[in-house]
C-alpha cells in the first residue's frame, strides 16, 4: 500500500521503544509511553500560508498526542500536520 499526505502533513515512521527497563525488566507494550520521535517518510506539498520544511529522511520530534496512526506492512506510521512538529534532530 502507497500513501500519500497532502497539503501541509507529513507521515513519519514511528521509533520503537525500548521493551526492558535498566535492571531488565521487561516492559509490555500497554505500559510502555508513547514515542515522540520518528523518521519522515513522506511529505505534503504544503500550502502558501503553511509550506513544509521538513524532507524525507530527517528525524524529527513531534507533540505527544499529535496526528492519526496507522500501520503500513506491519510497521507503525503516523500522519501529522506540519505545526505538530516541533523539532529536525540533527
Amino acid at each position: 500500500m502507497k500513501v500519500r499526505p497532502l497539503q501541509d502533513r507529513v507521515m513519519v515512521k514511528l521509533e520503537k521503544n525500548e521493551t526492558k527497563s535498566a535492571g531488565g525488566i521487561i516492559i509490555p507494550d500497554t505500559a510502555q509511553e508513547k514515542t515522540q520521535m520518528g523518521t519522515v517518510v513522506a511529505v505534503g506539498p504544503g500550502t502558501e500560508k503553511d509550506p513544509v520544511t521538513v524532507k524525507t529522511g530527517d528525524k524529527v520530534m513531534y507533540d505527544k498526542y499529535a496526528g492519526t496512526q496507522i500501520k503500513i506492512e506491519g510497521e507503525e506510521h503516523l500522519v501529522l500536520r506540519m505545526s505538530d512538529i516541533i523539532a529536525v534532530v540533527e
